[in-house]
């Protein structure tokens, strides 16, 4: 008898252990979106609009026999998953997959496809017309942010606010003294120790000239973006009846990604309490681990794949097509990366080639 597994979010670890499991089980994909977006793609999305199809994936090439549902999960306990419809899904595994929410344009904020595009093609046009762009927030979306329209516009006045007195801390010394001689070259203002009194009076992405004041003096641009304020999508699990969240909103899970006290639920990505960096790369890796270990228990073999954090951080960080930092492991140490590797491994296609592979879209059109 074939076994259910409900995957609910196809983000990035949804989608890929929906994948990995789609020959050996019965797999129901939950998500409201028409087609997996491609975040790492969104920033140039906005810069390039006529390259922005590229971050768009639809669902139906995922998966040659299970199935996807638009649909949002509203409640889950130990045996299944309800819908917003009112439906419920049975399932004998479950992995909770939703990711979380970022602010646009670095997350897109509608359900189809077509909206999100025109919703790309907008901002565009309003970011078009501004000569001074304020970016809050100097995480690696602003800075990314930053570098993405300096590669198209390199004459627009491009300033970047953090509370934070310094850059992306706990990488090493030397990658961000070299993302600082970077943002320099590009003429990216950094306003590093510095806080809005009040944000903005037009929306994010909007063009509107306006003056703000910070803490000892004023900053004037033509349109802000908002680059802070990660939410975790787990609202689904709010009545307790499978995990209590953490303060954070994430879920407690073991060495084998199952959430604790069930060994038939598991959870990856955002939505989990590992100590890492909320990065796609690392939800595909917890990817691996759930569909290996789900498929050994399907098997009826005792499931060995564990995950653990590394104790060293990694970043590959873009500042256009070729710029940008980047630190990985090694048996050494970690190692800082030159720019031209940043850009050969991600800056140059933001791994949209990798997605083609994953949903099947390689070589079409």
């Amino acid at each position: 008898m074939n076994r259910t597994v409900v995957v609910i979010g196809g983000g990035y670890g949804g989608a890929a252990v929906a994948k990995a499991l789609d020959g050996e089980a019965d797999v129901v994909l939950i998500d409201p979106k028409d087609a997996f977006v491609h975040a790492a793609g969104s920033l140039r999305a906005l810069v390039k609009p006529d390259w922005a199809g590229n971050i768009f994936f639809p669902y139906d090439t995922l998966l040659r026999r299970g199935t996807v549902r638009r649909e949002r999960a509203v409640a889950v306990d130990p045996g299944g998953v309800t819908l917003a419809s009112g439906e419920r899904i049975a399932a004998d595994y479950l992995v909770l997959a939703t990711g979380s929410d970022y602010p646009f344009p670095a997350k897109m904020d509608a359900d189809l496809a077509g909206d999100a595009l025109e919703r790309i093609h907008q901002a565009h046009a309003e970011l078009s017309a501004a000569g001074r762009v304020l970016i809050v927030g100097a995480g690696p979306v602003g800075l990314e942010l930053s570098g993405e329209i300096k590669a198209v516009w390199p004459e627009k006045h491009v300033i970047i606010t953090d509370p934070a007195e310094e850059l992306v801390p706990g990488f090493l010394p030397e990658l961000r003294e070299d993302l600082r001689r970077q943002l320099d070259a590009l003429g990216v203002e950094l306003r590093l120790g510095t806080t809005l009194a009040e944000e903005p009076p037009a929306g994010p992405g909007r063009t509107k000239s306006f003056t703000v004041a910070t803490d000892g003096e004023e900053i004037s641009a033509d349109i802000w973006f908002r680059c802070y304020g990660v939410h975790v999508n787990g609202d689904y699990l709010a009545d307790g009846r499978v995990t209590v969240r953490t303060p954070r909103g994430q879920v407690r899970v073991t060495e084998a990604l199952n959430v604790e006290g069930h060994d038939h639920i598991y959870a990856l990505g955002d939505i989990t309490d590992l100590p890492e960096a909320k990065m796609a790369g690392y939800a595909m890796k917890h990817a691996q681990v759930v569909a290996e270990n789900i498929l050994a228990r399907i098997r009826g073999e005792r499931p060995t794949a564990a995950y653990r954090p590394s104790p060293v951080p990694s970043i590959l960080l873009p500042l256009g097509p070729r710029g940008g930092v980047g630190q990985v492991p090694t048996p050494d140490g970690p190692a800082v990366l030159p720019a031209s590797a940043v850009s050969e491994y991600k800056g140059a296609d933001l791994f949209t080639g990798r997605f083609a592979e994953l949903f099947g879209t390689a070589g079409r059109g």
